[in-house]
């Protein structure tokens, strides 16, 4: 079995991602889904976590062999990149979603000198934003980031460009593809609804997967 296939599975199993695609999710943007990832629900069982944080670091250990820290997201990825930096003796930090408002008003927490080899933990990756953010402000402090270790993508077009235009690689330790083609197979979706999955992660803003 593959990595991307035992992270789906890990995931479906504990309702880290929950495919509805006859009952749609609305999003925070409004858009409807068919997909709902929380990824956080990993942090809550062993075996599934062992499974992500060993993944991630072979993720850092196969695409990013330079590595000398890594960073997490601020909040989710947090966790996470204390347990790969723990795997992989090596130091940790994260990014903060804005400054601090006292003390030193830091933004990255964690000593990060210029020039430094980064790899940005992450554990979603929709439309890019949010990661890329983080990106930018570690290039803004003079580090090198080689690019980021993720639990899952969306794969969705607009993340793709995103990070293309940012100049960041990203690999994520399983997507969309690999889920819907595990949850068919286990029984968590019918058959005929993988294509309207991706079908909407092919364009999101078109709801004729609904009907």
């Amino acid at each position: 079995m593959s990595r991307e296939e035992t992270i789906a599975k890990d995931l479906l199993k504990i309702k880290a991602v929950f495919l509805r695609p006859d009952e749609p999710f609305t999003w925070a943007s409004g858009i409807k889904s068919p997909i709902y990832c929380d990824n956080r629900l990993t942090l809550s069982a062993p075996e599934v976590r062992d499974d992500v944080e060993n993944a991630l670091a072979e993720i850092v250990r196969e695409h990013y062999p330079e590595c000398e820290m890594v960073m997490g997201t601020s909040t989710a990825g947090i966790a996470h990149a204390a347990l790969v930096g723990n795997i992989l003796n090596l130091p940790m930090g994260y990014v903060r979603g804005s400054s601090k408002d006292h003390g030193r008003n830091n933004k990255i927490e964690g000593k990060c000198e210029p020039g430094t080899k980064v790899v940005v933990i992450e554990d979603l990756i929709s439309t890019g934003g949010s990661c890329i953010d983080v990106v930018d402000s570690l290039r803004e402090v003079g580090a090198e980031v080689l690019g980021i270790a993720s639990i899952f993508t969306y794969g969705m077009q607009k993340s793709v460009d995103r990070l293309a235009e940012a100049k960041v690689k990203n690999v994520s330790a399983s997507n969309v593809d690999v889920l819907v083609e595990v949850a068919a197979e286990e029984g968590y979706i019918k058959p005929e609804d993988k294509d309207r999955i991706i079908q909407f992660r092919n364009n999101p803003s078109d709801e004729s997967w609904i009907n």
